[in-house]
């Protein structure tokens, strides 16, 4: 029995890195929208943002600041996704959207708590 078929097979699936990014980029697009909004409806419950920069920039700004928080991380990772070959870079909206799904999940379980 090899192992190598296995493989090989996995190889010639109809995936590629430019759809997996385009999947991932949504998946950013939905979890900015995710955070932005379980942020708010957390604080307005009475709960506080733990996050200090997040924390100064909405109560300095509102939702202007936490929106333009966002879009500089995106622009970050934008703007380095260039340095990386085309295969890897799904690994920049994967890393920007990930720890906001975990804040997503964050926010519900504290919302559930005080609700």
């Amino acid at each position: 029995m090899s192992f190598d078929a296995g493989f090989s097979r996995a190889s010639h699936t109809n995936g590629s890195p430019v759809a997996l990014e385009r999947i991932l980029w949504i998946a950013v697009g939905a979890a900015l929208v995710g955070d932005v909004v379980t942020t708010f409806v957390g604080l307005h419950l009475g709960l506080a943002e733990s996050n200090p920069v997040a924390h100064s920039m909405i109560d300095g700004y509102g939702l202007v600041g936490m929106l333009g928080l966002k879009l500089v991380a995106i622009g970050i990772g934008i703007a380095c996704r260039w340095l990386l070959p085309d295969e890897y870079r799904p690994i920049v909206p994967a890393g920007l959207a990930l720890p906001w799904l975990i804040a997503v999940g964050i926010n519900l379980y504290m919302i559930s708590t005080v609700v």
